[in-house]
């Protein structure tokens, strides 16, 4: 058995010598015992815990995850010899759960829920970022302060929910007509263990555009009732807009669809639904791409309000769990411009960080006016109200926007249990949710 396997050599032109056919041998023996060698001490250093690593847990899988590889962690490892050890889940709530509790916690971790990190920052599970990240290069409403005075996450990438999408052949009178037609909505409620969330995000930005960031605020902090008039209203609007008390086959259309198939009707023969009440990121979906999808503001297209004074808005956050060397190169890394904008041009985002805007002319417009709505320090961006909740009323709320879409009469009773649970003790409530007024 030979030490090391060798394939066949490539004989040069002409016919070689036996000596020079056994250098060629031996030298090809040599290299590729030299290069199993490698890759043996490679996989050994990892093994003994050697190589500085990092952990990182966040919900990108799939194309998604290989995005994310190719655009923020390899360029990482490459440039300070660092391994990310990733794990993307669709569960990652449930994965960082388990994993605290039995003691092993990611380094770094990148949640959309603000209210699920404070209560982790309460536990005393999460590392202050000061010193980490600079605070001014993001806003207040993005790198939150909390009751203690300390920052615990960062936005590294950011998306705009105050927006209806429609194709770019329907004009604006054909808008106006169809926001009054609930057969015209595309809606789709399915999201896995999180289904319901569309519905949360339909409600929370009513009660915005209706109510304005002061009662929006105090409802997202816990201190505004479900039961109060302005919270009832934004529930029994969003029933009208979408035909919940009227159609069957519209509400069972909804409940069963996933949201990200909501969509697919827009780009059918005959067009099915025009418009469709979600965030930015939903632009990237085939059916948007294909109608060279559009937005409006959804104060403007709804209630006829003025456009840029209120935008929900939403994030993928980052926090640090464990402080090691190099997981503290790892915060530093994902809030530099750098890190930001290469993650933002991947997945067709955006980036809060000050310096972390595209060039002109590498966006289309419709990014590059959702760009200038999350940067514009004229307008209040307000995070999403049900993700900045505590968990356990984050979660009610969704399973209760399907209830009432299922059955609306239940209304009264969804409100009160919902006031109920908010008012459990010891729940730890996210103190701001939306920028200070200009």
């Amino acid at each position: 058995m030979s030490a090391c396997p060798g394939g066949p050599v490539t004989a040069a032109p002409g016919p070689p010598s036996r000596s020079s056919r056994r250098l060629v041998r031996t030298v090809t023996v040599v290299a590729s015992c030299l290069a199993v060698l490698a890759a043996a001490v490679v996989i050994g250093v990892r093994a003994l815990g050697q190589e500085p690593t990092v952990t990182l847990l966040a919900n990108w899988t799939a194309d998604d995850e290989s995005h994310f590889r190719k655009a923020v962690i390899e360029p990482f490892e490459r440039k300070y010899h660092i391994h990310v050890d990733y794990q993307g889940s669709n569960a990652e709530s449930q994965v960082l759960g388990a994993d605290v509790e039995a003691g092993t916690p990611p380094d770094v971790v990148v949640l959309t829920g603000p209210g699920e990190l404070a209560e982790y920052a309460r536990q005393k599970h999460l590392v202050p970022l000061e010193g980490l990240v600079r605070g001014a290069d993001f806003g207040t409403s993005w790198a939150t302060p909390l009751a203690d005075g300390h920052v615990y996450w960062f936005p590294l990438k950011a998306d705009v929910k105050s927006i209806v999408w429609y194709p770019a052949d329907v004009g604006e009178e054909q808008r106006r007509q169809a926001v009054e037609q609930p057969a015209r909505w595309c809606v789709g409620m399915g999201s896995g263990a999180t289904s319901g969330w569309p519905g949360t995000d339909w409600i929370e930005d009513i009660l915005l555009q209706q109510s304005g960031p002061r009662v929006y605020e105090e409802w997202a902090r816990g201190d505004l009732p479900w039961r109060s008039p302005q919270v009832r209203k934004a529930w029994t609007t969003w029933r009208d807009l979408v035909g919940a008390d009227g159609d069957p086959g519209l509400v069972r259309r909804a409940l069963k669809t996933p949201y990200g198939e909501a969509s697919r009707p827009v780009a059918a023969s005959p067009r099915g639904c025009t418009l469709e009440h979600q965030a930015s990121f939903i632009r990237s979906k085939p059916p948007w791409k294909r109608v060279d999808g559009r937005y409006e503001p959804s104060a403007r297209l709804l209630f006829g309000a003025p456009a840029n004074q209120a935008w929900e808005v939403s994030g993928d956050l980052v926090a640090l769990l464990h402080s090691t060397p190099q997981a503290e190169r790892l915060i530093r890394y994902l809030a530099s411009a750098d890190a930001q904008r290469a993650w933002s041009v991947a997945e067709s985002g955006f980036s809060v960080h000050t310096g972390a805007q595209p060039a002109p002319g590498s966006i289309s417009p419709w990014q590059r006016s959702l760009a200038a709505v999350l940067l514009d320090k004229g307008a209040v961006h307000c995070f999403d109200a049900s993700d900045a909740m505590p968990p356990s009323v984050r979660d009610a709320f969704a399973e209760a926007t399907i209830e009432f879409l299922a059955d609306s009469r239940h209304l009264d009773a969804l409100l009160r249990s919902l006031d109920t649970l908010s008012d459990t003790p010891g729940l730890t409530w996210v103190p701001s949710v939306c920028d200070p007024r200009p």
